[in-house]
């Protein structure tokens, strides 16, 4: 389940992202630790993440945020890559990823299969396509549970 405030972090850190020219791929607040740990990816649209890029983004948040009082305990603000096996959500993370393994996921299963492995060819509204030995396979969206790429290639 997600946490309640997560809306609230998304909302303040999307634009600060985007004024930095980064993009937030996910935020997850682990509250089982002690102090939590407030975890958020960001991905740059131009280049590879660097450290710059998470220390930026890591001081211009924490300012907003210990501003906004939005978590009123201690906590821990950790910034970082998604890294490779992130899953792929926006249309340009399918784009970058074209060409890629990935591992589908659908429910209920699909042509009696749950896990779909192959080489990521492209999006539609309704469709993925994955390349599987030269053999194009269409999977409908509306049954995809999770698009991932592969890291076991």
């Amino acid at each position: 389940m997600t946490h309640p405030l997560i809306t609230q972090i998304i909302d303040l850190a999307t634009p600060v992202a985007a004024e930095l020219g980064l993009e937030i791929v996910s935020i997850v607040f682990h509250t089982n630790q002690s102090p939590p740990i407030l975890r958020v990816d960001i991905f740059n649209p131009l280049q590879d993440i660097g450290l710059d890029d998470c220390e930026r983004m890591s001081r211009a948040l924490e300012a907003l945020l210990d501003e906004g009082e939005i978590i009123p305990d201690a906590y821990v603000l950790e910034v970082s890559s998604p890294g490779i096996s992130r899953q792929l959500v926006t249309d340009r993370e399918f784009i970058s990823f074209k060409g890629f393994p990935v591992v589908i996921s659908t429910s209920p299963p699909y042509e009696q299969k749950q896990e779909w492995i192959g080489l990521l060819v492209r999006r539609d509204e309704t469709t993925v396509y994955l390349n599987q030995k030269g053999r194009v396979i269409k999977i409908p969206r509306d049954l995809i549970t999770k698009v991932q790429i592969d890291e076991r290639s």
